[in-house]
């Protein structure tokens, strides 16, 4: 059992499991209808060990150990939502949300249309999602542009822990099903946590590095390969603007129009494959509401179209620093 982490403080270095963490905990005390169910997320704390000591806190009737299936999970939250309780699912890695994809979009992303907004379906999905950590099928997914496209759900992915933990708490404050990507690669790397600041706003892009020569677009685990482009840029005198998109359904185009006005050219990145995919969108929509703006066409830099391969050459289907520069250059050619 791990102690509670003391919030009372202004701020903390944490590692995004303990944000999460941190901002689960901080819901279910301000609100004893949140409840978390999952596999292993009790004693085991999670895979992740995200949950980690809340069992001991909580008890076991709002930190619930669930039997493996997916479909159940999501099915037993969407019956609790009904009855008053806001829970929040844990599906333990991305390629097992498959099993409960029925169920999210045939019943909770459609019940509050269903009722005429008369009905409320308070859902959090957790899901730890993306490459980067060498593991195997399954278990290195981003599925995200499913959930994007499925009207009545939230998507949002934070890209460090102080974002997890204050849209952790804004997803389990939302009315309507939020389903919740967690990068698993930046689970580990520690960053600077304001108890006391959630400063944006939970569908808010945000713009993280200031420049003036391409604007760069990414969520998640991208956030932090466009940084280390843009700073790898410096040296040849590029400068760089790297925007963090955060909400995946809605988008927030305001900083990515503004930035394009700017730059004149836009480089979109994902972990996912590019067919019909979330870049696909923000490239189309940038194209149809800036077209006047831009120097270049827009381009994208994502996962290939393939199943994702085994660990061992993962490295040549993620977007690296040196592919994002690569579609930087192609950008400026024009």
């Amino acid at each position: 059992m791990t102690t509670a982490l003391d919030t009372s403080v202004a701020s903390a270095s944490l590692p995004m499991t303990k944000a999460l963490n941190a901002g689960l905990r901080r819901a279910m005390l301000d609100d004893p209808r949140v409840l978390l169910m999952g596999e292993d997320i009790g004693p085991l704390g999670g895979v992740f060990r995200v949950t980690e000591g809340l069992i001991a806190e909580f008890g076991d009737k709002r930190v619930l150990d669930t039997p493996l299936a997916e479909s159940g999970i999501i099915g037993t939250a969407i019956g609790l939502a009904m009855r008053g309780f806001r829970p929040v699912c844990e599906i333990q890695f991305d390629g097992f949300v498959f099993p409960g994809f029925d169920q999210i979009t045939s019943q909770l992303a459609r019940m509050r249309n269903r009722h005429e907004g008369g009905l409320i379906m308070p859902v959090v999905i957790r899901i730890p999602y993306g490459g980067h950590i060498g593991s195997i099928e399954h278990h290195q997914e981003s599925p995200e542009a499913y959930f994007a496209h499925t009207p009545g759900l939230r998507v949002v992915s934070p890209s460090n822990p102080h974002d997890a933990y204050w849209m952790m708490q804004e997803a389990i404050a939302s009315d309507d099903p939020v389903i919740f990507f967690e990068p698993k690669s930046r689970y580990w790397p520690k960053g600077e946590v304001r108890f006391d600041e959630s400063g944006t706003p939970l569908h808010a892009s945000r713009v993280v590095r200031d420049g003036t020569d391409v604007t760069l677009v990414g969520h998640g685990a991208m956030v932090s390969v466009l940084l280390q482009a843009a700073e790898l840029a410096t040296a040849e005198g590029i400068s760089l603007e790297v925007i963090d998109l955060r909400s995946i359904s809605p988008i927030d185009y305001g900083p990515i129009l503004g930035s394009v006005q700017k730059t004149g050219r836009l480089v979109v990145t994902q972990e996912a494959p590019g067919f019909v995919s979330v870049g696909s969108e923000i490239a189309a929509t940038v194209a149809e509401r800036s077209f006047y703006t831009l120097e270049a066409p827009v381009l994208r830099v994502s996962g290939f179209d393939t199943p994702f391969p085994p660990a061992a050459v993962e490295t040549h289907f993620l977007p690296s620093p040196d592919r994002v520069l690569e579609a930087v250059d192609r950008a400026l050619a024009y």
